[in-house]
């Protein structure tokens, strides 16, 4: 049974730092791209970053200099460090892995930006 558990959310202050995790069973996890996604409310779910089984990382325009994505593939784990937020990075954040064509989710975990 494949599963992704992201943990780490929670409510920060404008200008404060959260690192997402998310820990992947039931996958060959070496093998797998992994990104990082987001959806605010009433808003469509947007890709935030991902990193490549070869450690290749990329990021969408808003987020780049802010966020880090990492993988530890010892522990199967991938992991969004977050700094410089803003009350726009306000969504739940869900973690996806894909290989060919296979994609699972996570159940996503909730990041709140406010003073």
């Amino acid at each position: 049974q494949v599963q992704l558990v992201e943990s780490g959310g929670g409510l920060v202050h404008p200008g404060g730092s959260l690192r997402l995790s998310c820990a992947a069973s039931g996958i060959i996890f070496s093998i797998y791209n992994m990104g990082w996604y987001r959806q605010a409310p009433g808003k469509q779910r947007e890709w935030v970053a991902g990193i490549t089984s070869g450690g290749s990382t990329n990021y969408v325009d808003s987020v780049k200099g802010r966020f880090t994505i990492s993988r530890d593939d010892a522990k199967n784990t991938v992991y969004l460090q977050m700094n410089s937020l803003k009350p726009e990075d306000t969504a739940v954040y869900y973690c996806k892995g894909t290989y060919g064509p296979l994609a699972y989710w996570g159940q996503g975990t909730q990041v709140t930006v406010s003073s």
